[in-house]
């Protein structure tokens, strides 16, 4: 049994296709097919039964799985261990964030810092799910919520004020309840969201015309005149078409943490980009002061 074909068993049990995980390894198909079987002959069991709707761990399957995650833990432990010990200003890091502060907020100060580190090479991932820090799917993770693992490192960067938009020339809603309005806003996955509770107690009676989990397709779906969004105002100030709405209060900010695993705390290139970017975010127009 090898490490390489736990990884492999690992990567189908969490993507549950063989193309979605050979594409999380950087893989082939037939090579994650053939490193699958070599498993299975490996430990005499099939761990995988094969439908019509991808791989589905068989009881063997699932017996394995706690253990290769042992076993995944540990050699991404020993991983970090050393990755914590790099000293030169050089190699890769990865962040995650969101798509519009990915976009509109980090990449113009990654691109700056790229430049002053040439030996460094950073790379973005704007996603909606969270990136683990532990199994080092990102090195430095940006989101809307405080993390709650013992092992990982955080701090505020910023706070982030939300405001009502329309589209330019869109009058405020006559009634005050929203009668006759249309609404842009997140799915219903998150609807729970403070700004999304915000629309709906202050224009209850408008309909909803058009949801995303998308901050960026609301902004240009609210500019292309489909109906009021709340938006982060770096987003929304910055958008062309767009312009505020006042209705007497404002909706609810959010505080925006960023997060490290604690055994990455002294590798210099992730110091850099983190003082790097704690700087640019607070130049950034339409945020607020950075706390520690």
């Amino acid at each position: 049994m090898e490490w390489s074909d736990l990884r492999v068993f690992l990567a189908i049990a969490r993507a549950g296709t063989l193309g979605a995980a050979a594409r999380a390894l950087g893989q082939t198909q037939p090579t994650m097919g053939r490193r699958l079987r070599a498993l299975e002959q490996a430990v005499g069991q099939a761990l995988f039964q094969r439908t019509s709707d991808g791989f589905v761990l068989t009881a063997e399957g699932a017996a394995v799985l706690a253990h290769a995650e042992r076993v995944e833990e540990e050699a991404i432990a020993f991983e970090r261990a050393l990755a914590g010990r790099g000293g030169a200003l050089e190699g890769m890091l990865r962040i995650s964030a969101s798509d519009w502060f990915g976009a509109r907020v980090l990449a113009p100060i990654l691109a700056g810092f790229t430049r002053a580190h040439p030996g460094i090479v950073v790379e973005l991932v704007t996603d909606a799910r969270l990136f683990s820090l532990a199994r080092r799917e990102a090195d430095l993770v940006v989101r809307i919520r405080p993390f709650d693992e013992p092992e990982v490192v955080q701090r505020r960067l910023t706070h982030v004020p939300y405001a009502l938009y329309a589209a330019s020339g869109t009058t405020p809603p006559v009634a005050g309840d929203g009668a006759g309005c249309a609404l842009v806003t997140m799915d219903t996955a998150f609807e729970t969201m403070p700004d999304v509770g915000w629309l709906r107690r202050m224009l209850p009676q408008a309909r909803i015309a058009f949801r995303s989990n998308s901050r960026e397709a609301q902004a240009r779906a609210c500019a292309a005149g489909a109906g009021f969004a709340v938006l982060p105002r770096p987003l929304g100030d910055a958008e062309p078409g767009l312009r505020r709405i006042e209705l007497g209060e404002a909706p609810p900010g959010r505080d925006v943490w960023i997060g490290f695993h604690r055994d990455l705390r002294r590798l210099a290139r992730l110091r850099a980009l983190l003082d790097a970017l704690v700087a640019g975010v607070a130049g950034v127009a339409g945020v607020a002061g950075v706390a520690g």
